[in-house]
């Protein structure tokens, strides 16, 4: 396998660490957004999209942090990150679109050149948007891991899954941008547990080959 990535993508930490969890191994192949590297003719040529994470299993290619996750549960499902019964990864998959739906979407690295670039909003400004959203996105996640009563030392009882994939880099995005976290202990808590592990630690983005 080959995962198409960017070293200070959350997206992309979210698949690497699944690869970790499942002890897959894959080639690293690096697509540097900052120097838009995105946009070159040869990885246009595999993504239509020019966006990171991209997996090519074979002559397979699968796009999309969750979607690329799911794959890989399915075609390795132990340890399984969608586990227990249809209720229970119904929990899951909402906890990790708290975050791949409503969080990262208006602040990954392409939204905040808009505002900087298209419509002037000053650096400082487009500091309070991210902040804003963050912030309250991961409230949400906060209450949804208090009210379910499903956490455990992770998202989801005692074993990480894909909410956990999810967290720990958007956690990383909010710590980048000085983001408050005190209002989240919950979610602190599991950060804190995850990154004991080398699943999480080690594919991080400093620990990654084009890291910066």
């Amino acid at each position: 396998m080959e995962l198409y990535n960017y070293f200070r993508s959350s997206a992309s930490y979210r698949v690497r660490i699944a690869l970790a969890i499942k002890g897959l191994d894959y080639d690293y192949k690096s697509v540097h957004l900052a120097k838009n590297e995105q946009f070159n003719e040869s990885y246009a040529a595999v993504s239509a999209a020019r966006l990171v994470p991209l997996l090519k299993d074979g002559d397979a290619i699968i796009t999309q942090s969750m979607a690329i996750i799911e794959y890989l549960d399915e075609l390795h499902p132990e340890p399984s990150l969608l586990p227990g019964d249809a209720l229970c990864r119904a929990y899951i998959r909402a906890l990790s679109q708290d975050i791949a739906c409503e969080i990262h979407p208006i602040n990954n690295l392409r939204v905040l050149r808009y505002l900087v670039k298209d419509l002037g909003v000053s650096e400082d400004d487009k500091t309070r948007w991210y902040q804003h959203w963050v912030e309250s996105g991961l409230s949400v996640v906060e209450h949804r891991l208090q009210a379910e009563g499903r956490a455990g030392r992770f998202c989801f009882g005692d074993t990480p899954t894909m909410a956990d994939c999810l967290l720990v880099p958007q956690v990383f995005n909010a710590q980048r941008f000085n983001c408050r976290l005190d209002h989240v202990p919950t979610i602190m808590r599991i950060h804190e547990h995850c990154m004991t592990l080398d699943a999480f630690s080690k594919t991080q983005a400093s620990a990654c080959p084009d890291a910066e």
